[in-house]
């Protein structure tokens, strides 16, 4: 078998697949957290609290289940995965409390959503080489798809009966697809990856096929950076972008509306930011996102009418979605192919960090000035911050490369 060939982008249909079952982790306690908040009766801080332990287990199985696929493959941590989320959603469907409910979502559901980011990520990687980049982005875009099909069958089952049945329903779906789906990725040993964990990446050293003179670690730091920054900036908009509209007078649909519209966006921007980082690397790719982003960003603040809110947020979200793939593309361009999982998970534990600091950051700003002004001037100052170090990467990859040519 070859790299870009037929069966690795067979195996990228099916990471697609297992991304977009996976993922609705990240998305059913969003839908369902009224109804659990009525149910329990807490309040809307008690009853966010099962989303953010989802998000820190989401975020530590990154790192954990990427150092899993580093060592063991893919399939072991897929499976792995596959009975976490059916078990969590099994029990929590049964949960007593919301603190039981909580603690079921960060430990199972969180933590087993992780595999089939991150890791997923890591292990396409390996099976492409010309085509890297945009076969990353089409896995990552598994998340995104989640967003907009799960919801959909959430509220139908809220609909037809209550989120304890349709949370039941959901632990059958994932048991009974992702197991199968998971199997097809088994290999014969000879017909296995580009590179299989543990190897040598295919410059045969420990670096990838480019240098950048910096030492892993270094480079490492840099980017775990640069995903707090870029994350911290992004979720300013995502996370407060139904709120501000309540506070300009619009009301909660037209700022739901313009979620959906930044996810949509996003999809197509990850597609984009995938075929320029074939064409010019992963480094070019996340900093035109970053720029995309930091005149996003600016532009709410003078432009807060109704359609103009509608076309920001869509350029927000055509510039931001391929963001976070580009850094596994970096990743697997700078760094050792035999790490993928490992630094590919540490850095979007990065990201997911980023998100959970800005959205309270950007809360806690809007409480002290009583506008989100200062609170989008301190997303587009954090942008800054990961422009900065990106294009320093980038100016660096330039010197070296010219250097090397002599």
């Amino acid at each position: 078998m070859h790299p870009d060939g037929a069966y690795a982008w067979f195996r990228l249909a099916i990471a697609i697949l297992l991304s977009t079952l996976g993922g609705v982790g990240m998305w059913s306690v969003v839908v369902v957290l009224p109804a659990v908040q009525a149910e329990f009766g807490v309040d809307r801080a008690g009853a966010s609290l099962p989303y953010t332990l989802a998000m820190i287990g989401f975020a530590v199985g990154n790192l954990v289940v990427g150092r899993w696929v580093d060592r063991a493959g893919i399939i072991l941590p897929v499976i792995g995965s596959a009975l976490s989320l059916s078990a969590g959603y099994a029990l929590a469907a049964v949960a007593p409390s919301l603190l039981v409910f909580a603690l079921i979502q960060g430990a199972l559901i969180g933590f087993g959503t992780a595999a089939t980011f991150g890791p997923l990520l890591a292990d396409v990687s390996h099976w492409f080489q010309r085509r890297r980049g945009i076969a990353i982005a089409c896995a990552a875009s598994g998340n995104y798809i989640a967003g907009a099909l799960w919801p959909t069958f959430i509220k139908w089952g809220l609909a037809a009966g209550d989120w304890r049945s349709t949370y039941l329903a959901i632990a059958v779906i994932l048991l009974v697809t992702m197991v199968p789906l998971t199997l097809l990725l088994r290999t014969r040993r000879h017909a296995g990856p580009l590179v299989r964990p543990g190897e040598a990446g295919p410059s045969g050293g420990g670096h990838g096929p480019r240098d950048l003179g910096l030492s892993p670690a270094a480079l490492q730091g840099l980017l775990v950076l640069a995903g707090l920054a870029c994350c911290i900036a992004m979720s300013m908009p995502q996370v407060h972008i139904v709120a501000y509209c309540v506070d300009l007078g619009y009301g909660v649909a037209p700022g739901a509306e313009m979620l959906a519209l930044m996810m949509m966006g996003g999809i197509v921007s990850r597609l984009v930011s995938g075929v320029i980082a074939d064409r010019f690397g992963g480094l070019v790719a996340l900093l035109v996102g970053s720029v995309g982003q930091g005149l996003a960003l600016a532009l709410y603040i003078p432009f807060d009418g109704l359609t103009s809110l509608y076309v920001v947020s869509l350029v927000f979200g055509l510039s931001q979605g391929g963001i976070v793939p580009s850094y596994a593309v970096i990743v697997r361009e700078y760094l050792p192919a035999q790490e993928a999982g490992q630094r590919i998970g540490f850095v979007i534990m990065a990201t997911i960090f980023g998100m959970a600091i800005g959205g309270w950051m950007s809360g806690f700003i809007y409480d002290l000035t009583g506008s989100y002004t200062a609170a989008f001037l301190n997303g587009a100052a954090w942008n800054l911050v990961n422009a900065a170090v990106v294009l320093s990467l980038l100016l660096r990859d330039r010197r070296t490369r010219r250097v090397a040519m002599g």
